[in-house]
């Protein structure tokens, strides 16, 4: 079976040669989402459910995350 080819994005408030972000793509599968490292695309990718990132994403937005 082909599997087809994934489309990584960048957030649009990531700025031209900045080199600390990460990328997201659809997995076509079931509510799953890639993240990889924009630096090194060429890496393995994180697998997580559209739930799990959105719980990510609703924590960093708070600060709730010490990074």
């Amino acid at each position: 079976m082909h599997q087809p080819r994934l489309q990584w994005r960048k957030s649009s408030y990531s700025a031209t040669g900045n080199d600390v972000c990460v990328e997201l793509a659809d997995l076509h599968e079931a509510g799953r989402v890639g993240i990889r490292d924009s630096k090194h695309p060429d890496l393995a990718h994180l697998s997580v459910s559209r739930r799990d990132l959105g719980r990510l994403t609703a924590r960093i937005r708070t600060g709730s995350l010490d990074l």
